[in-house]
C-alpha cells in the first residue's frame, strides 16, 4: 500500500486531500503543516494555484464538516468514544458548551486559527444542533484566513529556498571561476621561473 509521501509524490492534489480530511478527523497529519506544504508546491509549481486552493479549500471544509456531523449525530457521547476521547475529554466539552452558548459564532471564527482547539470547536457545534448551512458559512470564511496565513508561508518559504539555491549556484561559479584564475596565475608564474632559469 502507498504511503501518503509516495501519493503526494504521483497524485499531489489526492495526497493533499487526503492529508487534510485524515488529518481533520484525528490521524497525525496536522493541517497547518499540509497547507504549508501546499505553498511549498505552489511556488515550486510542483502543482497549479488554482486546482490546489479549489481542492485544499474543499478538502478543509469535508474534514472540518465531517467532525461536526459526528458531534450532531452522536451528542455528548461522542466524549465516550475511544477515537474522539482523544480530541475532546469531558471536562473540555463543558467549557466549550458554555462558551459557544454566548459566543457560538465568534468562538468558531477565530477558534479555528488555533491548533488543537478547531477539531473540538468543530465537534461542540455538532453537538450544540448549531444550523448545518450556518456552520459551513462561518467555517468556509475562515477557512480562507487560515489558507491565506499557511499557504503564503510555504509559498514564501518555497520562494526563498529557491533564491536560496539560485546564490549557492552562482557562489559555486565564482568559486570555480576563481580557482581557474588563481590556477593560471600560478601556471603563469611557474612559466615565467622557468624561463628565467633556462636564460642562466
Amino acid at each position: 500500500m502507498p504511503s501518503i509521501s509516495e501519493i503526494i509524490a504521483h497524485f499531489p492534489y489526492l495526497g493533499l486531500s487526503l492529508m487534510l480530511i485524515l488529518g481533520g478527523v484525528g490521524f497525525p497529519l496536522p493541517e497547518d503543516t499540509t497547507l504549508i506544504l501546499c505553498g511549498f508546491l505552489i511556488s515550486t509549481k510542483v502543482i497549479r494555484p488554482l486546482y490546489a486552493l479549489l481542492v485544499v479549500y474543499l478538502s478543509l471544509l469535508t474534514a472540518d464538516f465531517t467532525l461536526y456531523s459526528f458531534g450532531k449525530r452522536y451528542g455528548r457521547t461522542i466524549v465516550t468514544h475511544k477515537r474522539f476521547h482523544r480530541i475532546i475529554s469531558p471536562e473540555r466539552l463543558s467549557i466549550l458548551e458554555d462558551k459557544f452558548k454566548k459566543r457560538g459564532t465568534l468562538i468558531l471564527l477565530l477558534g479555528r486559527h488555533l491548533v488543537g482547539l478547531r477539531a473540538q470547536l468543530f465537534i461542540v457545534a455538532g453537538i450544540m444542533k448549531m444550523p448545518p448551512l450556518k456552520f459551513l458559512a462561518v467555517d468556509a470564511a475562515s477557512s480562507i484566513f487560515t489558507m491565506a496565513i499557511m499557504i503564503g508561508a510555504g509559498y514564501i518559504g518555497g520562494h526563498s529556498l529557491e533564491a536560496l539555491k539560485r546564490d549557492i549556484t552562482k557562489i559555486e561559479h565564482m568559486g570555480i571561476l576563481l580557482a581557474i584564475i588563481l590556477l593560471t596565475i600560478y601556471l603563469f608564474l611557474r612559466y615565467v621561473k622557468s624561463r628565467k632559469g633556462w636564460g642562466r
